[in-house]
């Protein structure tokens, strides 16, 4: 641990070093990634300097407290502090997720149950939504096809932060547990005799790739335009601005009709597309590590059902972590924290196992 964290020290200096350099800053891109991970490692200094501090500050009050009893009383809770400072720099010296820090583009789908599956889609995106406004992120809908009953049959938005988050605060860091099979027991509004059915929605989270971090050859692209329809097959328009974009090699198909324009859905489409193509890279990486790795990505596996939500109960139940509490009402409406934090905790606790076992 003492050399991880002394290595980050030194890297966190020399950045500085270069940060402060007036030639750096004309390649803004450059600046751009120093910064960033600048203000990554300062966390990990910051627990460093605490952590060697209180070690110093025990070393003085075991040796005054030889001398001096009131020292010696100091000892205990400065043994405590101590050991707090240490656990809180071996968590932030466990490997992150490097693209914790990124925005997200977040998909809903309507699964099994048909209109009440629609009907629920909308629900967890209403939540996610309310999510990002309690966290003052930004939110952008991308594309959307509605229900005849209201709903979504499928939604895509990006939930983007507000200028630099702190480390773990981002939008991919908090939602992406969120991918998988949501599960919803109620009485949907169609149900004329009361009686509560199971239907599900799928949620899908990818982070947001830039476009100079993923190459899309023009040449390994379908494009397909066709006229942009809303609930019931209903034209919402008289000109052929809907766009379906295939990617060949992966077979990847993105489809975008929300904005007014083919040019505009075109763009959106590649968006969400640059996003997939990550994922997919970001999927291939994760299978070539270790065992221990996969056991824990699998935690976060989308064919995986994750959540149920009870609505007779007022129950929300994570099936991979146990959380469970009877407040779903809440929670839908966007008070999101502590089911999230579940997973958090529950990854953060299988990487540190795992790098005890590798240790």
């Amino acid at each position: 641990m003492l050399e991880s964290a002394a290595a980050l020290v030194q890297e966190h200096a020399e950045l500085e070093k270069q940060l402060a350099d007036p030639a750096v800053f004309g390649d803004q891109d450059k600046v751009r990634k120093l910064n960033k991970r600048y203000a990554a490692l300062a966390p990990t200094v910051a627990a460093y300097h605490a952590w060697h501090a209180a070690q110093d500050d025990l070393a003085a009050a075991r040796e005054l407290g030889k001398e001096d009893a009131s020292f010696a009383e100091e000892v205990p809770a400065m043994e405590q502090t101590l050991a707090a400072a240490e656990e809180k720099l071996r968590r932030l010296l466990v490997p992150r997720d490097p693209d914790d820090d990124r925005d997200i583009i977040l998909e809903v789908k309507a699964g099994e149950g048909g209109d009440e599956s629609a009907l629920f889609a909308g629900d967890l995106l209403r939540m996610y939504l309310r999510y990002a406004e309690r966290r003052g992120w930004k939110t952008e809908l991308i594309d959307a096809t509605e229900s005849d009953l209201g709903g979504y049959k499928d939604v895509q938005v990006a939930i983007k932060a507000k200028g630099t988050p702190e480390p773990g605060d981002a939008p991919w860091a908090r939602l992406k547990y969120e991918g998988g099979v949501h599960r919803v027991q109620r009485v949907p509004v169609t149900e004329s005799q009361g009686r509560i059915h199971t239907s599900a929605a799928g949620v899908l989270v990818m982070p947001e790739a830039e476009e100079v971090e993923v190459t899309i050859d023009p040449n390994d692209l379908k494009i397909d335009v066709y006229r942009s329809s809303g609930p019931g097959g209903q034209s919402v328009n008289t000109t052929d601005s809907a766009v379906r974009i295939t990617h060949l090699p992966t077979g990847t198909v993105v489809s975008c009709q929300n904005e007014k324009s083919q040019l505009q859905n075109k763009e959106s489409a590649l968006r969400v597309l640059r996003a997939r193509l990550h994922a997919i890279a970001k999927e291939a990486a994760d299978a070539e590590t270790n065992a221990a790795r996969r056991s824990q990505v699998r935690t976060v596996d989308r064919s995986e059902r994750i959540r149920t939500y009870n609505f007779p109960e007022n129950r929300i139940s994570d099936h991979r972590t146990g959380y469970k509490s009877y407040n779903l009402d809440v929670v839908l409406d966007g008070d999101l924290d502590p089911v999230v934090q579940s997973a958090v905790d529950a990854d953060e606790q299988a990487r540190m196992a795992a790098v005890a076992e590798g240790s």
